[in-house]
């Protein structure tokens, strides 16, 4: 397990790679989003287990959130994940 910083030479990661990591993206709930986000994580997690995402629509069904769980293996794979998942135009949120 290694600890890596990030380019640039500030900090290290917090997190220990290879590592479990929870991914929560919410954003309105429109036909397509849940493929979109799995197209996204697959790209950068080709690994991931499509039947383990979980969705959840919100109490009045505007939004759909969907959990998925990767294995990271870098930061640098994290923040592309990130950046790409945020660049959809249907996320709200990723966490």
């Amino acid at each position: 397990m290694t600890t890596e910083a990030p380019p640039g030479g500030t900090e290290p990661s917090l997190i220990e790679y290879p590592s479990d990591f929870p991914l929560k993206i919410l954003g309105h709930t429109r036909p397509g989003f849940a493929q979109a986000v799995l197209e996204v994580v697959k790209r950068h997690a080709p690994d991931f287990v499509d039947t383990t995402l979980e969705m959840r629509s919100s109490k009045k069904g505007k939004y759909l959130s969907v959990t998925c769980v990767i294995r990271a293996t870098s930061r640098e794979q994290l923040d592309a994940l990130y950046q790409e998942l945020c660049d959809l135009p249907q996320v709200v949120m990723v966490l």
